[in-house]
């Protein structure tokens, strides 16, 4: 008997899953989340298998709702946090795109600042809290020049790459054509390599939002970092859950969100 054709659509070696596939997987792998969060959560307190002390019940999360959103602030948290990731990334935006377009268009730039995009590229990023701390203070300067630090060597490596990976065809025939290094940067290799770079950015913004619950539990009043730190220390459980879904839900619309506009100004890579 011949397998389905959808079995075949599936599971043939490296071959992309249509969307509506990927909706139902997506769909169905989360449902199965739920239910074995459900049964491994159902009854009395004292009954289950796992205290509630460590894995409250849906229900349970979702009664939190209410104290988290009213007595924590939690949309004061969400907005100081998005606030520190938008500063501090477009910090490193700002600086270190420009800085690798220029040594991506000129290698012995890139060669003369190797040494510290390498170095920053592989420093623990948990080893940058005691120096941010030294050097900025406590506030709120110390969070943004974390994620723009964290973040820089990153930006200035993959907007040099997005560069270095346009073909060489195209630099041949503007110099054919007459125009100078500094048109041919503008003209050529920028527009070119700047669908990469704007998806290297969506992704590393995606780091930079993770990056700032570290900065968030050094005296911070509010923040979804400090909200999960405070919850915590005091046993609220359901909160931490609360907030873990909250920081995956704000992930997955930025994602999308970037996603849509990177359909929206270079739909000619899709």
């Amino acid at each position: 008997m011949p397998r389905p054709a959808w079995i075949d659509d599936l599971f043939t070696l490296r071959q992309p899953v249509a969307a509506s596939w990927a909706q139902v997987l997506a769909g169905t792998c989360l449902m199965g989340l739920a239910f074995v969060w459900f049964i491994a959560t159902t009854g009395a307190a004292e009954e289950r298998f796992i205290s509630p002390a460590v894995l409250p019940s849906p229900g349970e999360v979702i009664g939190s709702i209410k104290s988290l959103i009213t007595e924590r602030d939690l949309f004061s948290s969400i907005m100081a946090t998005l606030g520190r990731v938008l500063l501090g990334f477009g910090l490193a935006i700002i600086i270190a795109v420009p800085l690798g377009v220029v040594a991506g268009s000129w290698r012995a730039i890139e060669a003369f600042l190797k040494p510290i995009v390498t170095a920053g590229r592989n420093l623990p990023v948990a080893a940058l809290i005691p120096l941010t701390v030294l050097w900025f203070g406590i506030y709120e300067q110390q969070k943004v020049m974390f994620i723009f630090i964290a973040s820089a060597p990153f930006v200035f490596a993959d907007a040099s790459a997005a560069i270095l990976g346009v073909h060489e065809r195209y630099v041949d025939t503007a110099r054919t054509l007459g125009a100078t290094d500094r048109q041919i940067v503008w003209k050529v290799l920028l527009p070119l390599a700047l669908p990469d770079i704007f998806r290297s950015l969506r992704s590393l913004f995606g780091l930079a939002f993770g990056y700032i619950m570290l900065a968030e539990l050094i005296n911070a009043p509010q923040g979804l970092g400090a909200m999960l730190n405070v919850s915590q220390r005091r046993g609220l459980t359901e909160h931490i859950f609360l907030i873990l879904l909250v920081i995956g839900l704000l992930a997955w619309t930025i994602d999308h969100s970037l996603g849509w506009l990177e359909k929206k100004l270079f739909p000619y890579r899709q």
